[in-house]
This record gives C-alpha cells, structure tokens and sequence, in this order.
C-alpha cells in the first residue's frame, strides 16, 4: 500500500509541475527537464514514472478532467444533502467550467492548451472527447432526474439539451478568459440560469410537499 500511494503521489506531483509551467509558459515550453526542475525532482525520477513527455502530457490533462468532474460529483452530494434544486446544482456545477476566479483561470488555461493540442495528438484528443462526453452525460442525467421530480417537462429531450447547455457554458467560458471585463461573474452566472431556466421551467414535487 505504502508504495502504491508514493506512486500515486509521485505521479501528482509531476503533473502538478506540468499544470504550473502551462499557466506560466504555455504548453510548448513544457519538457521533461523543465518539468523535473519544476517538481523538484531529478530527470532521471521523472523519466522512471513517465518514458516520454507525451505519456506525461497525457497522464496530466487525464487528471486536470478527472479533478473537474470529482469536484463537480462532490458539488451535487453536498446539493442533494442540502435539498437544492437540481437546477441549481447544475448551475453550480457548470460554474466550474468558467474561469471565475484563479484556481478556476489556471485551470481553464490548461484545459484551454491542451485543447489545442489535441486537435494533433490521438490520445488527448481521446481524453478530451471522453471528458466531454462525462460533462454531458452528468448533464443528461439532471435533466432526467428534472422530469421524474417535475423541474423539467416531460417532452424535453434530455441529451439534446444537455449538448446544448454545456456548449453554451463553454462559450460563456471562453468569452470570460478572453475579455473577463465584458461581464461581470453575476452576468455570466445570470446568463446560465437564463439558459437552465429553458429546460428547468417547472418546480420539483419535492420542494412543494415540503
């Protein structure tokens, strides 16, 4: 066990060291070297953990993704103990994508480089496609959930929407990082709950026999 977690721990800190260069340089000045200086480690230690830059390339946006839907998954618990609606905890949930604030800015430069890597590389074109499909899927799975307890209407097409809202959280995304001071964040949060309130128009059984 106690090496396993060394493992696991390893393999965090040299991905960790990857995200800090990219926000910093940019993906193209990421390198093995520059990682191991980064992460405070030898070439050699880094070089035992990953056999080539792109395998660490890969392994770092894997867990960039991975941390976005633990955070998202962990947001919806602590909604559902909460009794909020779903459409507000798919509204917070969707936040995270947009770069509010610095951890969420930091991370969204990475998703951002890698994303335009992708557009060359199999494997994180791989990783990308199945992150995404996850976003939508948890997407889906809200508004399914809206029309058992009433929030949404029966004839709404559940995966249709969900390709919907996520494309439009990801253009309030991208237009946040580009020019953040052409909305406020209570403007972009605003805009989401105009476009939630689309699908989620009616109110949960629940709510009203509480």
């Amino acid at each position: 066990m106690p090496r396993f977690a060394d493992h696991e721990a390893r393999h965090g800190q040299i991905t960790d060291a990857v995200q800090r260069l990219i926000v910093r340089h940019g993906l193209t000045a990421v390198t093995v070297a520059r990682t191991a200086a980064e992460a405070g480690m030898s070439v050699g230690l880094v070089q035992h953990y990953f056999t080539a830059k792109g395998e660490m390339l890969q392994a770092t946006f894997t867990r960039v993704n991975e941390g976005f839907l633990a955070r998202v998954d962990e947001l919806v618990t602590r909604g559902e103990a909460e009794n909020r609606t779903i459409a507000e905890m798919l509204r917070q949930a969707l936040a995270e994508l947009v770069p509010l604030d610095d951890a969420r800015r930091a991370e969204f430069l990475v998703r951002l480089a890698f994303a335009d890597h992708a557009a060359h590389d199999v494997r994180l074109a791989a990783v990308q496609r199945e992150t995404l499909a996850g976003i939508r899927s948890r997407v889906a799975r809200a508004i399914r959930n809206g029309k058992v307890c009433g929030e949404v209407a029966q004839d709404v097409e559940a995966d249709d929407q969900a390709l919907r809202i996520v494309a439009f959280a990801e253009g309030l995304a991208l237009h946040a990082h580009i020019d953040p001071g052409a909305a406020s964040k209570s403007a972009i949060l605003a805009a989401m709950d105009e476009q939630l309130g689309r699908v989620f128009g009616g109110t949960c059984r629940r709510a009203r026999l509480g």
